[in-house]
């Protein structure tokens, strides 16, 4: 969490954190971004950069001089004494509290042929390899998720010095993800194929009993599909004998 501060007396620099949260009001606007005071003994600059997470393009677009803002310490250099704020609120966990084998949740933002990018609330989006999706083959990442699901992950490495984070859906005790576990010995209902092959085979006389499923039990897309695929080969070879 970050730490909310209000500038009522001046603060020392060394009392100043990363991440720390700050009021402060703009006491200059510049091309390259904007002084702010707030309450240090130093202003603060927020670089243009710094002051949306959209693109802008003029300073006095957006600040002007004698606007209150709310702003978030993102360094303070002792020896130069300056010190470097932002409007973006910077996420509540970094790069450097990640551990291998630790448990998140987030959200698919992204897919590639090799895997999917996953946020999972730190500055980079971590990924998910193919190879760490599921048991067996995988042979694309659309198979287990879609963009804007919200997964469990498990933390398999952490490139500090690359800022690359992987991650991994197996080997998480209770994960339900796009599989949906559900409550045990319910019987699930049949696909919409399911259902007009066994219709199918029944008006001429054969019995293909599709088997019932209990949810509870983890099926992909995969999966399915080679059940549906077992039954259309099982039908055919009915109708040539």
């Amino acid at each position: 969490m970050s730490e909310v501060l209000e500038a009522k007396e001046r603060l020392d620099l060394l009392s100043l954190k990363a991440k720390m949260k700050l009021e402060g009001r703009v006491t200059s606007v510049e091309p390259f971004g904007a002084f702010v005071d707030v309450g240090a003994e130093r202003e603060g600059l927020i670089h243009i950069s710094q002051i949306s997470g959209d693109r802008i393009n003029r300073v006095a677009d957006v600040l002007k001089d004698g606007d209150s803002v709310t702003v978030w310490v993102q360094s303070v250099d002792l020896g130069q004494g300056r010190i470097d704020l932002t409007m973006i609120e910077p996420p509540g966990r970094a790069i450097a509290d990640l551990r291998p084998d630790q448990v998140l949740t987030g959200t698919v933002t992204k897919l590639a042929p090799y895997g999917a990018f996953v946020d999972i609330g730190v500055e980079r989006d971590g990924l998910i390899h193919i190879s760490e999706m599921a048991e067996g083959h995988t042979a694309t990442p659309s198979e287990v998720v879609q963009v804007g699901d919200e997964i469990r992950v498990r933390v398999v490495k952490v490139n500090r010095s690359k800022r690359r984070i992987g991650l991994s859906l197996l080997e998480i005790s209770g994960n339900e993800n796009r599989e949906d576990v559900e409550e045990a010995n319910e019987e699930e209902p049949l696909t919409a194929m399911e259902m007009a092959w066994q219709n199918a085979m029944e008006r001429r006389g054969m019995s293909l009993k599709v088997p019932t499923r209990k949810r509870g039990r983890r099926r992909r897309k995969s999966e399915i599909r080679r059940h549906q695929a077992s039954i259309i080969a099982r039908t055919l070879r009915a109708k040539k004998d």
